[in-house]
């Protein structure tokens, strides 16, 4: 079984080489099998492996909040029909929740229509950091790598890649998007709901809370077509398998509490996983039933020298990229090591950028 090497688990280029914008690859394999252990027995699925939705359709075809969701809601003092209606866009510092067990996201039938899709950003698009921003010891990092250009996926993504797709969500700083992998869930095997993506995607961390609004677009804009055409392309084309909302969301304990916008630290932690729930509903089927695969996580992924390569995809959105179009890297990783203490993080030298 060969490692999902999340290329999203890490975050994009937060280094020294953040400029050439190596995909990193975390290997933090004790407190990733604590993380996705825990994922595999959480999600809501039943014994057969139906997903039970958080949030369900009522035969009119109107999301139903189940009492569960609303009563956590009221214990933070949320009023679910007003957070349907904008009260999630209170940002406020003291109201945002941002402990591990505070994860709410009921989902908001419509709001990820395809304009909000293609309007929405990655969140490191602008971010730099320079050798000052890593301190400390950096344990074993090795050369900076050649860059590998990034290669475009054929069409349609599906046919490639089923398992690739994009996190959206929202921030205090507007509408955000990541990509994620369909992972394998040990619990429900061939029945998984589980997405494997970026904590920075999921959480602020040390300065902020759990984000918002967070829905997996699988094989999103399979036909890949130009934002140009986007513009007129029907939902169909721009999410063939429908949108998937989180109903449950864990990151490490490491970003939440060391996590930041710029520099190194919490970088070997920046990952998080997702169980989700179609929005449409999916006639019975798990996420992994729908797009047709999922990756496995391996905790026992080797050392980098015995590793012969690894592939990252995503949708890169800073230039020259758009964001619209699935692009991958393949090649034999390196080590990068930002805290001595910290896990050794894979690397490669892929042109794409944040995504």
């Amino acid at each position: 079984m060969r490692s999902i090497r999340p290329p999203f688990a890490a975050r994009r280029g937060r280094s020294a080489r953040r400029r050439t914008s190596p995909v990193l690859a975390a290997v933090g394999l004790a407190t990733a099998l604590a993380l996705t252990a825990t994922a595999c027995d959480s999600g809501s699925d039943t014994a057969s492996g139906e997903p039970t939705a958080s949030a369900s359709q009522a035969g009119d075809g109107k999301i139903q909040i189940p009492d569960d969701i609303k009563n956590k809601l009221k214990e933070h003092g949320i009023d679910v029909d007003k957070w349907k209606d904008g009260a999630w866009k209170n940002w406020d510092k003291d109201e945002w929740l941002r402990q591990a067990d505070d994860f709410i996201n009921p989902i908001i039938k419509g709001l990820w229509d395809p304009d909000r899709m293609r309007g929405a950003d990655d969140p490191d698009k602008n971010k730099g950091v320079d050798d000052n921003d890593l301190t400390g010891d950096q344990g074993v990092t090795d050369p900076e790598p050649a860059p590998v250009t990034a290669q475009a996926v054929k069409t349609s993504y599906h046919a490639s890649v089923p398992v690739a797709g994009k996190v959206f969500f929202d921030a205090p700083e507007g509408t955000m998007v990541c990509s994620a992998t369909v992972v394998e869930d040990p619990a429900h095997p061939g029945k998984s709901n589980l997405v494997w993506t970026a904590g920075h995607c999921v959480h602020a961390g040390k300065k902020g809370g759990w984000y918002r609004n967070i829905a997996f677009v699988p094989s999103y804009n399979d036909q890949g077509r130009t934002e140009a055409q986007l513009e007129s392309a029907p939902r169909e084309e721009v999410a063939p398998y429908g949108v998937w909302w989180s109903d449950w969301a864990q990151t490490s304990d490491q970003w939440i509490e060391q996590g930041g916008s710029t520099g190194g630290q919490g970088a070997s932690y920046d990952y998080a996983v997702l169980h989700v729930t179609p929005e449409k509903g999916s006639g019975g089927k798990s996420l992994e039933e729908t797009v047709g695969s999922a990756l496995p996580v391996n905790f026992n992924a080797p050392a980098v020298p015995k590793v012969s390569s690894i592939t990252a995809t995503g949708y890169p959105a800073a230039a020259p990229f758009d964001g619209q179009k699935l692009y991958q890297c393949t090649d034999r990783p390196g080590r990068l090591s930002v805290a001595k203490a910290d896990p050794t993080m894979y690397r490669i030298g892929c042109t794409m950028t944040g995504g």
